[in-house]
Order: structure tokens, then sequence, then C-alpha cells
């Protein structure tokens, strides 16, 4: 075995190697999939889901920014915009966190609500036709272990 082969706890194993490709491009398959199921029915991609559907869960319907940006996989600088995009739209609204205005709520709007569960119309059928169609109960509950021991 030469030195590129051994895995000195440096570098991954091939198992892992091969483990991680496989996520890496079953999640750009997925992901991909799904975007064009929320395409064909004129829906809003997958990032206002994820940001809408994290204030639907938080207490009073309200986030700091940097809190929704902890809960989701969006950068903050892509955040920002997405936020604008939300208020434009009348999804979401801004208020003031303290007194001399500096900080912010980011709150969901009856609008915000009702376009999640739309988009979840949607979502709910994506994710099963392109995850839970091609597993086996048993397989999906076995993922979810693996999946969360990444965590």
């Amino acid at each position: 075995m030469s030195d590129n082969e051994k895995n000195d706890g440096k570098r991954p194993g091939p198992e892992t190697t091969a483990a991680w490709v496989g996520l890496m491009r079953a999640r750009e398959r997925v992901l991909a999939r799904i975007e064009a199921d929320f395409k064909t029915a004129a829906l809003p991609p997958l990032g206002w889901y994820d940001v809408l559907w994290e204030l639907v869960q938080a207490e009073e319907g309200r986030l700091r920014p940097f809190e929704i940006e902890a809960r989701t996989l969006l950068a903050q600088y892509n955040l920002s915009r997405l936020i604008d995009r939300l208020v434009k739209e009348g999804l979401v609204r801004r208020e003031a966190f303290d007194a001399d205005g500096r900080g912010q709520w980011v709150v969901i709007t009856e609008a915000g609500r009702a376009m999640r569960e739309r988009m979840w119309l949607t979502y709910g059928p994506s994710i099963e036709a392109h995850v839970g169609a091609r597993l086996t109960e048993a397989e999906a509950r076995q993922l979810a272990a693996l999946l969360a021991k990444l965590k």
C-alpha cells in the first residue's frame, strides 16, 4: 500500500470518499428535481419555503435574521436579499427589535403563511416522488439514522 492509499486519520478512506460523493450527488439531483417541480407549479424557489417554514415554527412567527441564518443553510448575504424579496412580496415584514431600531425581527404575515402552505402542496409530493418512492420505510429510517450521525 502506498503512502497515498493509507488512511492516516487526516484523509478520508475510499469508503468515506464514496459516501461523500454519493451524498453530494444525491443532494444536488434531488434539489434540482424539487426546484423543477416548484418552477412547474409557478412557485418561488425552495429557499423561500425554508425561511417561511422557520418563521411558522418560531414563537410568535418571528425571528432575528441571525436566527434564520442559523436554522437554514443560507449565507447571511443571500438571506438579506431573500428577506428583502419576501418583504416586497408581502410574505414577511420587519419590526424593530429594540428602542433604537438597530435590531429587527422578521415576522411572517398571513400571506406568508398561505404561501408556505401553498408551496407544501408541491413540496410534500415532490419529497415523496424523489425520495420516498425510491426507498422502503426501513431504508428511509436507516438513511435518517445514518444522516443524524453527521449532525
